[in-house]
């Protein structure tokens, strides 16, 4: 039986999308894990340079992440706000008049739903309560909206809260009040702010991978590689789109041992220009580094795991948004292995 809502209630709703490389309408058939196919296609504009730089989602928002981090330490950063994410589900343009009529026709006419819902959407779609012929005499002037899971929130609870019935929106104009989760320019920021990669936090230390105990260790970023990152989603049916924007502005360090001093006390180096940290430079062997550790105990035969964490500020402008809107930090770390040796002494 195809996957379909019923009385407000969402059933396996998990669409793949096969983003065409051209602009205009995508078509494909949607899998939804069942053994079964979705008649109907929702309509999806979008397109591709040949190097993945754009891509659609599973629904009608379209990510262009030509700015976004790459490499193979690049990942997702982590709000540093407690219980924030991005939806897990929205409303956005899925249907044309015939494609509404495409889809649901096959499966009132199986009647694998039920003579009483299927007499219910009739009357909602075909009979004038409120949709006479499936809007057909408003082509052109609008789309049915429905629900969209968010690409990878498939098993999220929130992957349920969009419990609406399919409804049409005049363009222009707003989809109606009681719709929470209808896309806007804000929750696109939000969508592409799940989409954000950024490099990996592998820190420059001096001396490099053994250090002394009680010897200063300076530590840094490549500021060539901590630039700031972005990602644009959009609804191009709307005309509306978002761009979410990621810039380093600090770097904590835990030594991976209580038995440690850290630089500053707090163990967080702050963005200082274009740079975290101050590289090491020949003569500075008994200053205090801006940035980094000092070990006070050897790690035997193992090594300390270094944890840096790069706190990244986030942002966003879009469609009728032009001055910069905070969203909650991100963050992103990695560990690295610190040798600690004694200094070795020679007795005469």
């Amino acid at each position: 039986m195809p996957a379909v809502k019923r009385r407000g209630a969402v059933i396996g709703s998990v669409i793949v999308l096969i983003l065409m490389a051209n602009s205009g309408l995508a078509s494909a058939d949607d899998d939804f894990g069942n053994g079964s196919q979705k008649p109907g296609k929702p309509p999806v504009s979008g397109g591709a340079d040949g190097k993945g730089n754009i891509s659609a989602t599973a629904g009608a928002v379209v990510f262009d992440r030509s700015k976004n981090g790459s490499g193979k330490s690049a990942g997702p950063v982590t709000s540093s706000a407690a219980n924030w994410t991005p939806p897990a589900c929205y409303y956005a343009p899925r249907y044309t008049p015939e494609q509404l009529e495409k889809y649901l026709t096959p499966i009132w006419e199986a009647g694998s739903t039920g003579y009483e819902w299927d007499a219910e959407q009739r009357k909602k779609f075909e009979g004038g309560e409120p949709y006479k012929d499936f809007n057909k005499d408003k082509d052109g002037e609008g789309y049915f909206w429905d629900s969209y899971v968010t690409e990878g929130r498939e098993g999220d609870p929130g992957a349920l809260d969009c419990t609406h019935d399919i409804f049409w929106v005049d363009n222009g104009d707003a989809p109606p009040p009681e719709i929470d989760n209808a896309i806007t320019p804000e929750m696109l920021a939000q969508l592409a702010y799940a989409e954000i990669r950024v490099p990996g936090t592998e820190v420059t230390l001096a001396p490099e991978g053994t250090t002394k105990v009680n010897l200063p260790t300076w530590a840094w970023l490549d500021a060539a590689d901590f630039k700031p990152v972005s990602v644009t989603a959009s609804v191009p049916l709307l005309q509306v789109q978002a761009t979410t924007t990621a810039e380093p502005i600090s770097l904590k360090i835990e030594p991976g041992t209580a038995d440690a001093t850290t630089y500053p006390a707090s163990g967080v180096c702050e963005l200082n220009g274009k740079q975290i940290g101050e590289a090491y430079a020949k003569g500075k062997s008994d200053q205090t580094p801006p940035c980094g550790v000092k070990y006070l105990r050897s790690s035997g035969d193992g090594t300390y795991k270094l944890q840096a964490t790069v706190t990244w500020k986030i942002s966003w402008t879009g469609t009728g948004v032009n001055q910069p809107q905070d969203l909650p930090p991100g963050e992103f770390g990695a560990d690295q292995d610190v040798i600690v040796e004694e200094i070795q002494s020679v007795n005469r």
